[in-house]
């Protein structure tokens, strides 16, 4: 391996869960959340927001109660909230399985850590449904026991300062590219995720 290469192997590789690891499709939660509701499923889906409620449910700042209740609201929905949760956590389809087989292989030569924007309800669901993602993770950082959420600066700095490496250090997968300009800003080397082929290519020097 030349020079040049050698300076851009990575310490250690961080992953976003949805769009990586994992299909997400939010539109499955609308479909399951529609018989609660007094909206039609599109006026549900185009009514429900990122807002600043989703943010801070993201950031553990409220909790799942308060969040739901967010929901009913402003989603005109008659549902406990086991039957919003079912809704929650129907977008986390199946796991990526190319690119799972790519990091499998990473694994042998650095370690392998997810850092996802999410919340307790949807952790517990992805921690129990996706085994294979959680097996190949040496550790795993939630914006919400963290207190940030990607993009910010800091959410950043804190999951390479609990690694144990300077970002420069870390290479960063994610499928948003905001997510990607903020690990850059901080020093990683991110990569910016449309399909498994961006993170086979990266890969390539190993």
């Amino acid at each position: 391996m030349n020079t040049s290469v050698s300076a851009q192997t990575p310490q250690a590789i961080l992953c976003d869960l949805g769009g990586v690891l994992v299909s997400i499709d939010f539109a499955k939660a609308f479909a399951a959340w529609a018989p609660f509701s007094e909206l039609p499923q599109s006026e549900l889906q185009a009514t429900f927001q990122f807002d600043l409620q989703y943010q801070r449910h993201e950031r553990g700042e409220i909790d799942r109660g308060e969040y739901f209740a967010h929901l009913r609201k402003t989603l005109r929905l008659h549902a406990t909230d086991a039957e919003i949760a079912a809704g929650w956590n129907a977008i986390l389809v199946g796991e990526i399985e190319t690119t799972l087989r790519l990091l499998e292989k990473a694994r042998q030569y650095v370690p392998i850590y997810l850092f996802s924007n999410s919340n307790p309800t949807h952790k517990a669901a992805w921690t129990a449904k996706f085994p294979r993602v959680m097996g190949i993770c040496s550790e795993v950082f939630v914006s919400s026991d963290l207190g940030f959420r990607k993009p910010e600066r800091e959410a950043f700095l804190a999951v390479a300062r609990r690694i144990g490496l300077p970002p420069g250090a870390i290479l960063f997968f994610d499928d948003t590219l905001e997510n990607v300009q903020g690990a850059r800003a901080v020093g990683m080397r991110a990569i910016h995720v449309r399909s498994s082929d961006d993170v086979a290519l990266a890969l390539n020097d190993f």
